[in-house]
């Protein structure tokens, strides 16, 4: 096992991984830029060192500056998180020619899966289902609208190097092909580097269903089961669960052969998720694997028993998976929240500040990985993700119902946050029913905002009251709050009132 892991993150992953290591006996390096000097994440690890200016370019996507730290240091090998670097294949290639072992795959799979239509042409080969459309780029507009034809529309024009949602546009007619053709390729380029883009059929009201594999460096592998992700804002997560309730038996069969099938084609060890879009009829088809730690990970820990860092650490240093595929089982349900410091009546613009009150949530089946605490500050550079709730139980009702007390119990005042979207979410019938597929949180839903959250009135006016009052009896009274902080509170408060 390593003596020292250099930690290549920033918030709640960074703790994360910290706790990880600390429990195999490792000692953890943390980089911290001028803006996260004080972070959470630098007073759990055993060492820590400024990387440089909050501009990730010039701190945690330096790459020449975290090499040459982790030589430094004498670190044996680097875990990148989620983010950043995580799924770089020069990054990880240099880590790599550095001598130093990278907790992850290796760059060869990195890249492969990092090119839509490489990936997609491998899934093909080996009879790993993928959306109907081509396996590369697409010269013109011409033979794009051709494709188009062919294959029926509405159709996708995606960025081969993409991801999130950028460089990703629907088209539903041949006409509207050609301006939708240059805009992607204009988009894709500002955003990847590359104007690479190519075709998938659209399908109608998917759900979102990804497979969570582990690989060994000695041709071993095991799925943890399914993650269902379908509850996205801007084509981004906030809700996971595992397992979901909408795959039965024998779909999660085929589902998880073809991932496991998915991680063999490229050659991949480590963790990784290997993502599915599903229709109505449970049919699915391959949409890209994610060739690192995903976020969401903790609901497949609470469901299967197993750590996945700690797993991650173990593999990467040569061992063998420490479980078989028999040893995998589903133990009840869990649901994960993610927190985030920002406005969802406002196009889910963020919000940063300083946390000048906070109460976690906690009791039985309730998990908090969080990289924050109060008197953090939430800036303008990086991903406004707080933390990430996640709750079990014996089966999905149980856990929702912990889920909205653990919600109900969770306050943060200084910033917006999205606390109050997530409990309209876990109240609707159509989300306790399991009635809900990627385009749930359309117009129409939030268009309903407003009337839904007048329902919880007395419930936020005593939060409210609660919250000031603490805050009054707190060393964080108002009294020794700058002006800017209060600004942030008044609009919190009005968030809350409206």
């Amino acid at each position: 096992m390593f003596r020292k892991v250099l930690i290549a993150n920033r918030g709640e992953i960074a703790v994360r991984i910290i706790r990880a290591c600390r429990e195999l006996g490792i000692k953890s390096a943390a980089i911290y830029s001028d803006a996260d000097k004080t972070a959470l994440h630098t007073k759990f690890a055993d060492e820590s060192y400024n990387i440089g200016a909050p501009i990730s370019s010039e701190s945690y996507l330096n790459q020449e500056k975290i090499i040459n730290l982790a030589k430094k240091i004498k670190a044996d090998a680097i875990h990148p998180g989620y983010g950043f670097f995580a799924e770089n294949a020069k990054f990880i290639s240099a880590v790599e020619k550095a001598g130093i072992i990278f907790i992850g795959p290796s760059s060869e799979s990195v890249a492969l899966m990092g090119s839509k239509t490489a990936a997609r042409q491998r899934m093909q080969k080996h009879n790993v289902p993928i959306v109907p459309g081509t396996t590369k780029p697409i010269i013109s507009a011409v033979e794009g609208k051709n494709i188009g034809k062919e294959i029926g529309y509405p159709i996708l024009l995606k960025a081969a190097a993409g991801g999130g949602g950028k460089g990703m546009r629907k088209i539903n007619a041949p006409d509207d092909f050609e301006s939708a053709f240059d805009a992607t390729k204009r988009e894709s380029l500002k955003a990847f580097a590359s104007d690479e883009i190519y075709i998938e059929k659209f399908i109608e009201k998917p759900k979102h269903i990804e497979v969570q594999i582990f690989g060994d460096k000695h041709g071993n592998y095991v799925h943890l089961n399914e993650r269902e992700c379908s509850i996205q804002r801007r084509h981004q997560k906030i809700i996971e669960e595992a397992p979901s309730s909408f795959v039965n038996k024998e779909t999660r069969k085929k589902i998880t052969q073809a991932a496991i099938d998915a991680a063999k084609a490229c050659n991949y060890y480590n963790a990784g998720t290997v993502e599915f879009l599903m229709d109505a009829q449970r049919n699915f088809f391959f949409l890209e694997m994610n060739t690192r730690l995903q976020v969401e990970h903790p609901v497949t820990e609470l469901t299967t028993g197993f750590d996945l860092v700690k797993e991650q650490l173990s593999v990467a240093s040569g061992k063998k998976l420490s479980f078989k595929q028999s040893e995998v089982k589903i133990n009840g349900h869990s649901i994960e929240c993610r927190i985030y410091a920002e406005d969802a009546e406002n196009n889910f613009m963020p919000s940063t500040g300083k946390i000048i009150y906070y109460v976690a949530p906690s009791g039985p089946g309730i998990r908090l990985d969080s990289g924050f605490e109060i008197g953090s500050e939430i800036s303008v550079y990086y991903d406004p993700l707080i933390s990430k709730l996640v709750c079990w139980g014996e089966d999905r009702t149980i856990a929702i119902e912990r889920m909205k007390r653990a919600l109900s119990e969770y306050h943060i005042a200084g910033l917006i946050t999205n606390i109050s979207f997530l409990k309209l979410i876990i109240q609707q019938k159509d989300f306790n029913n399991g009635k809900f597929d990627i385009n749930y949180l359309n117009e129409d839903f939030m268009n309903k905002i407003s009337s839904l959250q007048n329902e919880l009135g007395k419930e936020k006016l005593m939060e409210v009251a609660a919250i000031f009052s603490a805050i009054h009896k707190s060393k964080f009274s108002m009294n020794h709050v700058s002006s800017n902080h209060v600004d942030n509170i008044n609009r919190w408060v009005d968030q809350l009132y409206e």
